[in-house]
């Protein structure tokens, strides 16, 4: 099932906005700007999302996006699988996916995916929001991640960078997915990309009971890649590939730098579920 709502109200909108604020803290920057809502659901997408931009991914162009609930974000269909899996072999196409497992944002004290486009130290953005997110089936526990895209045709048509910011990690997979209440166990998150055969990763302690969470030996609060601040991972885009980790000169001037001023530069479903 998809949706494909918005904010209906500016009340909304402030009350929302007010919760993130209040949320955050760490890697996770400008979510404010990102105010469009999915709302509460288990499993769900919206439909296709403009970037603001175009992104050359493998030598095709993309405009638009599949906001998927569960910690990713696809291009060429959505997504709703929900326990994942290896994702070097391109099966569910291009994908970016910041923690992808079984959101679920249902649960009482859980805060809804949001998303959307604006513009962040000169550069077009697309950002979305994982902020307080829960685990089915709708436990209070609650993850925030955030992945923001940026504009980077100021080197070359199509060219952008790749965000994963983490707050406040603390469950690893749902009760669907082999884990008992508790989120921890079962088959485990995975955070990484897939822009092609040749061009796809996943970061150290994906699909590992206990890696990446808070205190774990690949917490993702814990580590950082071509950043200075803790739970920030960038990589960059170019010609179709992510490239060279190392970011140009260029990036610097958004690279973990907010509007809020942030310290700048610092290093799938097999079945129904009942």
């Amino acid at each position: 099932m998809t949706f494909n709502f918005h904010l209906k109200t500016i009340a909304a909108s402030i009350v929302l906005v007010a919760s993130i604020s209040a949320a955050n803290a760490g890697a996770i920057h400008d979510s404010n700007l990102f105010t469009n809502v999915l709302p509460a659901n288990d499993d769900g997408s919206t439909g296709q999302i403009a970037l603001g931009f175009s992104a050359n991914i493998n030598n095709t162009t993309y405009t638009k996006a599949y906001v998927n609930n569960n910690g990713n974000i696809t291009f060429s269909t959505p997504l709703s699988t929900y326990t994942p899996s290896a994702i070097s072999n391109g099966a569910f196409g291009p994908i970016i996916a910041p923690f992808f497992a079984d959101v679920d944002t249902r649960a009482a004290g859980s805060l809804p995916v949001s998303y959307g486009s604006a513009t962040l130290g000169g550069f077009n953005v697309f950002g979305v929001n994982y902020i307080q997110v829960g685990v089915y089936g709708m436990q209070p526990i609650f993850n925030s991640f955030q992945l923001i895209l940026t504009d980077r045709s100021d080197i070359a048509a199509g060219d952008f960078d790749i965000q994963f910011n983490y707050d406040r990690i603390i469950w690893e997979a749902g009760t669907a997915s082999g884990a008992p209440p508790g989120g921890l166990g079962g088959q485990s998150a995975l955070a990484g990309y897939w822009t092609s055969g040749s061009s796809n990763a996943t970061l150290p302690g994906s699909l590992v009971n206990g890696a990446l969470i808070d205190n774990g030996p690949n917490a993702l609060i814990s580590h950082s890649l071509n950043s200075n601040t803790l739970g920030q991972y960038n990589f960059r885009v170019r010609n179709g590939e992510v490239v060279s980790t190392v970011p140009e000169p260029g990036s610097m001037a958004l690279l973990g730098l907010g509007l809020a001023g942030l310290a700048a530069i610092r290093k799938r479903k097999a079945s129904r579920k009942g």
